[in-house]
């Protein structure tokens, strides 16, 4: 059977090959393969250029780049607890944004502790990435940061504890007052709160939202409503048993997470407590199964995905000097209301 098709390419193409079939000057291939910008942000030239490329199967040589250029176009991220869905939705904003800005991307997901990320910051720095993206800094993260000797730009996510790095996250102080007010508007009254770990910065603003619109509303929470726990199910176990086996019992409780949330529920369920009749319960990120609940969670949405595409923008405008100090970024959020509260009579 004879082939048809043409001899096949045995060595990349040239970028005066792929100047002549895009119609272009050579300058203007190398220019525009150098381009790191998103496809919108391109010329119709430009595109003709790339698509050509593509085409012809052209493949830069990254390891000359990044010798004249000295970048490597890889950025490291240091993302703890990547098995949590919110975290993977962050981390996958992170990615796509890097990639669209033809950038890779070398991911270490240590242990939540601050050894751990050390020792991961450490190792990605030495493989000479252009920048680093650090999410759930521990606290005091100033001095953690410190320490660091950081050579390379950072951004922080989610946790920021005050490391003096710029920031990308939600608006967790509105995501708390919101919830906040909610409660209140239902007519709920001894409300209880659950927050994170006191170096769980994300938890804490969270926390302050919510205080601060129950005393806007001169509602005061009492010390025994407020626990801290970890910001998962277990966290919100052990928060439960606190709270609601008490004589007082409070009649709404706001979890600084879903997967505390979640716990709380289970807890609420064993001491056969209606919810949200004898109980209303708010969340916090909106995860998957948060709708799909027996008694479906109202919660606070906060864009993921956004944050770490945020984080990756304000990085890469620091790599290439067009924003050598950037504003920190906080993303809205907004309440989403469903089964575990209610207006109460």
């Amino acid at each position: 059977m004879t082939d048809h098709s043409g001899p096949r390419r045995t060595r990349p193409p040239t970028m005066k090959e792929i100047a002549e079939r895009a119609g272009v000057h050579v300058s203007t291939v190398s220019r525009v393969l150098r381009q790191t910008e998103p496809v919108d942000g391109w010329s119709e030239a430009a595109k003709r250029v790339r698509e050509v490329a593509q085409e012809l199967g052209y493949q830069p040589n990254l390891w000359a780049a990044s010798l004249r250029t000295r970048r490597t176009t890889t950025i490291g991220a240091v993302m703890p607890r990547l098995t949590d869905g919110v975290v993977a939705t962050v981390y996958q904003g992170v990615e796509q944004a890097a990639r669209e800005a033809s950038y890779s991307v070398l991911l270490s997901s240590p242990p939540d502790d601050p050894d751990a990320q050390r020792q991961a910051i450490e190792l990605l720095t030495g493989r000479q990435v252009d920048g680093l993206i650090l999410s759930s800094l521990h606290s005091p993260a100033a001095e953690f940061v410190r320490r660091l000797k950081l050579t390379v730009p950072a951004v922080a996510l989610n946790r920021h504890a005050g490391s003096g790095l710029p920031f990308a996250g939600g608006d967790d102080r509105l995501g708390g007052a919101l919830a906040g007010r909610h409660l209140l508007d239902c007519g709920y009254r001894r409300i209880a709160a659950v927050g994170g770990p006191l170096f769980a910065t994300t938890g804490h603003d969270r926390l302050s939202g919510f205080l601060d619109a129950m005393s806007d509303a001169g509602v005061r929470i009492p010390d025994h409503r407020i626990a801290h726990a970890r910001m998962d199910v277990q966290g919100g176990i052990d928060a439960a048993r606190s709270l609601l086996t008490r004589d007082d019992r409070p009649d709404a409780v706001f979890c600084v997470s879903d997967t505390m949330a979640i716990g709380l529920l289970g807890v609420a369920r064993d001491l056969r407590l209606s919810i949200p009749g004898d109980l209303g319960v708010v969340g916090y990120n909106d995860i998957p199964v948060a709708a799909q609940l027996p008694v479906p969670l109202t919660t606070v949405v906060t864009p993921a995905h956004e944050i770490g595409a945020a984080g990756v923008r304000l990085l890469l405008g620091m790599v290439s000097g067009t924003a050598p100090q950037p504003d920190d970024v906080r993303l809205p959020v907004r309440l989403v209301v469903r089964g575990s509260t209610a207006r109460q009579r």
